[in-house]
């Protein structure tokens, strides 16, 4: 009970994994939280990735961690990276935490090898889809096959970020280089310099954004060293195949990827092909990626195809426009990143939606006059102003329809109206949200909201 809250956590006995170190943040944190709603909802939100969503066991002497995103019993690239993401400053003083997050390593390195092309992947290698039918490559123990840049990404910065914390280099091992190896492969493929490469995918569905066509390759690109996503982040197809913030997020982790290859000593000749990759992707982004708005200057386009057409708009999910100084693909002062900014929040953005219960970007995926939390967590979690941090908690808090958490989206004049009560990424996001706010605007928390 937190001041007359009813905590809505599963019973201690239930939940799937605890840690001290979150459990002694939460009692911490909290203590500096005067809103008690707020503070109720840090409470059921931080911890519900570890409530939840993880599988923890020991295979073949290795950490295995499998983590469902929530309502869909399947293991996303990008989700478990990200839903595990800000329990990362925590593994130092929890040896347990730390083994578990290697595990979630060890776990997207199997999913890897099994098909780079894959998004999402099952625990069971002989499981079949629901998708089974899709045409595209499919096999048991993929959920579902559409390719996406930021789920090669996504483990990269897992593993980086886990080394650099812990120093710890047993994730670090064959397997993962082998990973590496066929992360630049599936790159180098998807720039498409020497035909379209080996990934087609269709679906027989109604719902366009699951439909890629000219026989499932998707609408021509010129090949000027950009790096094809064949769907966004959103799971919805991409218009033009060079998405930029993906594209942004793989020059990170490219290089990234190369830090550790070469300062373990793992494999030198990759590491160079890594760090020529990322500089290749960097020049072609500051060649296509920049368009000129009549508003607001230089921004960034969200696609383009190298042929001179550009799509302008911004998606809740990360990598977006929105998140490159988050994922550190961008400086936060970059001037195109802030014009940029100005203009995804704003109602020149087709998917940015102002309603009578908050303002924040959607996408197709959630459907039109659709408000992702999410959107709303990065705008926060990318701030320089403490009155926008403050009105983002103030959205937050009144929209999470009495529920205690974040959803994937809602009607943006009636948060009732919400998809996916549990989507446990969008839960432990706004938990770093509020961790991030306590150290950056303390006095913000301490105050009303």
């Amino acid at each position: 009970m937190t001041n007359g809250f009813e905590s809505k956590r599963p019973p201690l006995a239930e939940r799937n994994f605890t840690s001290d170190a979150v459990e002694a943040t939460i009692q911490q944190v909290k203590k500096k939280i005067a809103d008690p709603e707020l503070a109720w909802l840090f409470e059921n939100c931080f911890p519900n990735t570890l409530d939840t969503t993880v599988d923890f066991e020991t295979i073949d002497g290795k950490p295995d961690t499998y983590v469902i995103t929530g309502d869909i019993d399947a293991m996303w690239l990008r989700d478990s990276t990200a839903q595990v993401w800000p329990y990362l400053p925590l593994i130092k003083e929890d040896k347990k935490l730390q083994t578990l997050i290697a595990g979630v390593i060890n776990r997207q390195k199997h999913c890897i090898e099994l098909d780079p092309y894959a998004n999402a992947f099952y625990k069971d290698v002989t499981k079949e889809s629901e998708w089974k039918s899709d045409i595209t490559a499919m096999k048991p123990g993929i959920h579902e096959r559409k390719w996406e840049i930021d789920s090669l990404c996504y483990p990269i910065r897992l593993a980086y970020h886990y080394w650099k914390l812990t120093g710890d280099t047993s994730v670090l091992d064959a397997a993962w280089v082998n990973t590496i190896r066929l992360t630049v492969k599936t790159f180098k493929e998807q720039q498409r310099k020497t035909g379209d490469g080996p990934y087609t995918f269709q679906r027989s569905t109604s719902w366009a954004t699951d439909g890629v066509p000219l026989s499932g390759y998707g609408y021509p690109v010129k090949p000027v060293g950009l790096i094809c996503s064949v769907f966004r982040p959103s799971d919805d197809a991409t218009l033009f195949q060079f998405l930029v913030p993906s594209n942004f997020f793989a020059v990170i982790s490219l290089r990234q990827a190369a830090e550790m290859l070469s300062a373990l000593k793992l494999d030198a000749a990759l590491a160079s092909e890594c760090t020529a990759l990322a500089t290749e992707v960097e020049k072609a982004l500051q060649q296509y990626a920049v368009v000129t708005h009549p508003s607001f200057g230089k921004v960034y386009a969200f696609e383009v195809n190298g042929f001179g057409s550009f799509h302008l708009m911004d998606d809740a999910n990360v990598p977006s426009l929105l998140s490159l100084p988050y994922l550190g693909a961008v400086k936060p002062n970059d001037p195109v990143y802030a014009n940029t900014r100005r203009y995804i929040l704003s109602t020149e953005n087709p998917f940015f939606f102002k309603g009578k219960a908050a303002e924040g970007i959607g996408g197709p995926h959630g459907g039109n006059h659709t408000i992702w939390p999410m959107s709303i967590i990065m705008r926060g979690l990318t701030s320089n102003d403490v009155s926008e941090v403050k009105k983002c908690l103030q959205m937050l808090k009144a929209t999470h329809a009495g529920t205690g958490f974040m959803h994937e989206a809602f009607h943006k004049d009636d948060p009732t109206k919400f998809s996916r009560k549990w989507f446990a990424w969008a839960n432990t996001l706004f938990g770093e949200l509020i961790l991030h706010t306590n150290k950056k605007y303390p006095q913000l928390l301490a105050g009303k909201i």
